[in-house]
């Protein structure tokens, strides 16, 4: 078995310190994979895309693992502001909050955002392989909803900010649960190489 080969219900480490991310992701992949959270951080790489970031941050956390791990790095684009914060989206929420970035939108009429996800997934002294999902929406005027965290309560998908949905049809529509399901079929298309795909692993996948 090679240090990527995932069968049917595998454990796999998902190295994040944001309890949400992990609860959304294990509902998104159950029952494919059986996320084990790792509560670790890790080295934020000072670069223009978040792959670039995610391949830095799952290689790094294997190798402190010692174990296939999956890390997730996303990143909340603005039309308006040129594409800010993009991959500084954590760092500007640790300091200005959703309400310091409402404040550089005052006024503005071009609310446009797209929100991005990268999933990587890397074994130790492996290369990673990096899973890519996004999805586009709008900036709201105020903060919306009481789930979710970090950027969820004024980022609108269609007619409902993120904080207003439920964590299913958060993860239906967001850019992590596209991520995530572009992981799904990457395992169920290894498991079917190596004739051990299950129906149910293939019917979640598949959705």
């Amino acid at each position: 078995m090679g240090p990527l080969d995932l069968r049917p219900g595998s454990r796999l480490a998902f190295v994040t310190t944001n309890p949400g991310k992990f609860k959304e992701a294990g509902r998104a992949l159950r029952p494919l994979l059986r996320l084990e959270w790792v509560e670790m951080g890790y080295p934020e790489l000072q670069a223009d895309d978040l792959e670039t970031v995610a391949r830095f941050g799952a290689r790094y956390a294997a190798g402190l693992v010692g174990r296939p791990v999956m890390v997730e790095d996303s990143g909340l684009f603005i039309e308006a502001l040129r594409g800010f914060p993009g991959v500084y989206s954590a760092y500007v929420f640790r300091t200005l909050g959703n309400p310091g970035v409402l404040r550089l939108l005052d006024g503005e009429k071009n609310r446009r955002a797209v929100f991005r996800s990268a999933v990587a997934l890397c074994a130790p002294k492996g290369e990673p392989l990096v899973f890519r999902g996004e999805c586009r929406g709008r900036i709201a005027r105020e903060g919306r909803g009481r789930g979710g965290f970090g950027y969820d309560p004024i980022f609108q998908a269609g007619k409902k900010a993120f904080a207003e949905m439920a964590t299913a049809e958060k993860n239906e529509v967001s850019h992590r649960g596209r991520a995530l399901r572009a992981l799904a079929a990457w395992v169920v298309r290894q498991q079917k190489r190596s004739g051990r795909a299950s129906p149910p692993a293939r019917a979640r996948a598949g959705r």
